[in-house]
């Protein structure tokens, strides 16, 4: 059954054209576009993001590359397909923490303090998906309705 944002804020459960489904497939979605892009970009210019890794001080910046690639496209990916979403939204949220702290610790810069709580407002809503799981329309449900009937 579909809820309407009056009805929630109501009490009440009405029909709307937006199922509480729907909207956690969505909010996944856009959760997970900033990771998918960000790593494709790492793979489409891997000097660019050495180079700015190595001007943070991070030892092993290539390895850093490989790793932070892997969990934005990986993670991302099955973030949107629904697929272990609880570990995909954990393992994303660490790694917008980290990348905050740092990347974007110098809060006495505007620009880095916004980007600092950007990437903890995703963290926020990152374990929000953690705690709730990715909903009726995902990959883990579909398996968890499959194993239910054998």
């Amino acid at each position: 059954m579909a809820i309407s944002i009056g009805a929630v804020e109501r009490g009440t459960n009405s029909r709307s054209l937006v199922s509480p489904d729907v909207v956690a497939l969505v909010g996944r979605i856009l959760l997970a576009a900033i990771f998918v892009m960000s790593g494709l970009g790492k793979i489409a210019q891997p000097a660019v993001t050495i180079a700015y890794m190595r001007a943070a001080g991070l030892p092993l910046a290539p390895v850093g590359l490989a790793v932070g690639a892997l969990i934005e496209v990986g993670g991302g990916l099955a973030l949107i397909l629904g697929y272990r979403v609880r570990v995909s939204a954990t393992l994303l949220a660490l790694f917008a923490l980290a990348t905050a702290a740092i990347f974007h610790s110098a809060l006495a810069d505007q620009n880095q303090m916004i980007h600092f709580f950007k990437n903890m407002a995703i963290a926020g809503g990152l374990l929000q998906v953690a705690a709730f799981g990715g909903g009726r329309l995902s990959l883990d449900a579909r398996q968890a309705r499959r194993a239910s009937h054998d």
